[in-house]
């Protein structure tokens, strides 16, 4: 069934947008899958910011590895001293935001079971209040955990890559234009961005 659940998404997609509809015949239907493991997820988003796939992946394993059962929670982050976060190749500002994001998730700043009821905008404020955490990781939290059908990430380098070449443009689309473009895509920017970044062979 999962392969289905974007199935009115594609369609609607498609019949507005003749160019993303060869794009969504070509890769098939939307494999996006909600990621429960809120804190972790943003533990990943902080840790691998300005890193290679490669690079962040061999840290976000070892960061795993402190913990037992591979399992970091807030908790367990907010007792390990820094130099132990800093000895698996996190830099000192991203030991101090994983820190605060921690801190946030203890003293229910963040209340994990309060945000699917909470708006897409609300989410983004909140979550920007954690230290090394932007409007874009927030926006890549909505789409990847939430599955949010709704969100568009004009600032995102893959998606405007994605724009300039698909729709043919002589440089890469700013803001105002990659939203005038995905006005059609409403109410499921989330998918259509999901086929932008397929069409560069994203995974």
């Amino acid at each position: 069934m999962m392969k289905y659940r974007f199935l009115e998404a594609e369609k609607h997609i498609a019949n507005a947008d003749l160019k993303l509809a060869g794009i969504i015949d070509e890769r098939g239907h939307c494999t996006l899958k909600p990621q429960k493991d809120y804190f972790f997820v943003l533990c990943d988003s902080i840790i691998s910011q300005q890193l290679s796939v490669k690079a962040s992946a061999t840290i976000v394993k070892r960061f795993e590895a402190l913990f037992p059962h591979n399992k970091p929670t807030p908790e367990l982050v907010l007792q390990l001293p820094h130099e132990h976060i800093r000895g698996v190749g996190c830099s000192a500002g991203k030991t101090l935001y994983i820190k605060d994001l921690a801190a946030k998730f203890t003293d229910t700043t963040i209340k994990p079971a309060k945000l699917k009821a909470m708006s897409d905008d609300d989410i983004i404020l909140l979550l920007t209040q954690v230290k090394g955490i932007g409007r874009w990781t927030a926006e890549m939290f909505l789409m990847f955990s939430l599955n949010r059908p709704d969100v568009l990430p004009v600032d995102d380098l893959g998606i405007r890559k994605a724009i300039m070449s698909i729709y043919g443009l002589d440089a890469l689309p700013k803001a105002k234009e990659i939203q005038e473009i995905g006005e059609v895509w409403k109410p499921y920017r989330t998918i259509a961005s999901w086929y932008l970044w397929r069409s560069l062979n994203n995974h």
